[in-house]
């Protein structure tokens, strides 16, 4: 089936009570693995690209990689640009067939993010496509942004609502505690935060930073109206993890399918765990 619009599954997921998996891309088994975890669990997924994928596969495999997927399966799945950071990128993404983008303005004063962020809704509704901002900053690496922990900052609840008031952002990602990367400890999401922002507007959230949460965390955090959670750190650890085994029981292994077939084996693994911990399998 076509690639869908994000911003369908994720009013779905947000009437509905559960949350869409947002899972990161570098290669085709990671592509290959989300549609087949997909598929398993008849479950919509986001396949995104982040920077640093698109700068190592580039903007064609990977849209070409989702056509291909598009074509093959019968589960709906949207494609998505994570961490957008220029206008340019955006449109260049939509121009490639993606059906969602996030334009990332949270590192700019609250006008200039707005601003930023309606021009490229202005470009991306012209043709139906969905967008996604950020409001607050989200500790950690992203690829090529970096938070540092003093720098990251929790989305201001009144903030949110002018942000979403001025701009009609179709979903939010939002700073509550958690970061990208792999965590130093256990992370302490603010709940009562949450509640605030979502009790101020009425658009899907998006829990950036979600792998190493605590599994209790997540649920709280879908049930206080997050629909959509992304997913990369946990995807890397997985996939490299089970290659390294290959490499270590059979060091000298050549064959590229037998590294990489126990790794994407490990990833789909992986990604049906997080789509039932998220509540959206049999929602496809």
């Amino acid at each position: 089936m076509p690639v869908v619009s994000t911003s369908e599954l994720l009013q779905k997921a947000n009437a509905g009570g559960y949350a869409v998996g947002a899972f990161n891309c570098n290669n085709m088994e990671t592509i290959q693995a989300i549609i087949a975890a997909a598929e398993a669990e008849c479950a919509p997924v986001i396949i995104q690209a982040s920077q640093g994928a698109i700068k190592y596969a580039g903007l064609d495999y990977i849209a070409g990689l989702a056509k291909i997927a598009a074509s093959k399966s019968k589960i709906p799945f949207a494609l998505h640009l994570d961490h957008g950071t220029s206008f340019e990128q955006c449109i260049q993404c939509i121009l490639a067939g993606f059906t969602s983008v996030m334009i990332d303005g949270s590192k700019l004063p609250l006008a200039e993010n707005i601003n930023l962020t309606n021009r490229v809704l202005r470009a991306a509704k012209a043709v139906g496509i969905s967008v996604e901002a950020e409001l607050g900053k989200i500790g950690g690496t992203e690829d090529d942004i970096v938070v540092n922990e003093r720098e990251a900052f929790f989305t201001d609840p009144l903030e949110a609502k002018e942000f979403v008031q001025s701009t009609g952002v179709d979903f939010l990602a939002v700073a509550i505690g958690t970061a990208h990367g792999r965590y130093k400890g256990i992370p302490q999401l603010n709940f009562d935060l949450l509640k605030n922002i979502k009790a101020l507007i009425n658009i899907p959230i998006v829990l950036h930073g979600s792998s190493g949460v605590p599994d209790i965390a997540i649920r709280e955090a879908i049930s206080l109206g997050v629909s959509k959670v992304n997913i990369d750190t946990n995807i890397r650890e997985a996939f490299a993890e089970a290659a390294k085994k290959v490499i270590h029981n059979k060091p000298e292994e050549i064959d590229l399918r037998k590294l990489l077939g126990p790794a994407r084996d490990a990833t789909i693994d992986l990604i049906r765990e997080k789509i039932r911990l998220f509540g959206s399998s049999g929602k496809a």
